[in-house]
């Protein structure tokens, strides 16, 4: 399902669905609706969260690092684990919403 998401997204598509897991609760629990948007990677700061791939797996996880200097991000759940460093060319979009409440800090970050 990330998958698909993540093409249409790329495609600059604004894509709602519902991720299933628990490795965001608190902040996405499993089946919550999240409506992600293409993103301006260069925009991207900790906290984020972002429907990424890091090493062939599409992620809808948080922004733990970045560095910009070498034009990527590092991806993160929100339990402490690091999925890992991921070009800007890999993220596909940010979430803008959780079951319609908006998140902050994400205005400016869109694209199209």
């Amino acid at each position: 399902m990330l998958d698909a998401a993540a093409g249409r997204v790329a495609g600059g598509a604004r894509v709602e669905f519902r991720p299933t897991g628990s490795s965001m609760v608190p902040l996405i629990r499993s089946r919550q609706q999240v409506l992600v948007a293409p993103v301006d990677p260069t925009k991207l700061e900790v906290g984020d969260i972002v429907l990424a791939r890091v090493t062939g797996t599409v992620y809808l996880h948080l922004v733990s690092a970045v560095d910009p200097s070498r034009k990527r991000v590092q991806i993160s759940n929100n339990r402490g684990r690091v999925n890992g460093w991921t070009s800007h060319d890999r993220v596909f979009g940010i979430c803008l919403t959780v079951d319609g409440v908006p998140r902050t800090a994400t205005a400016g970050k869109t694209t199209g």
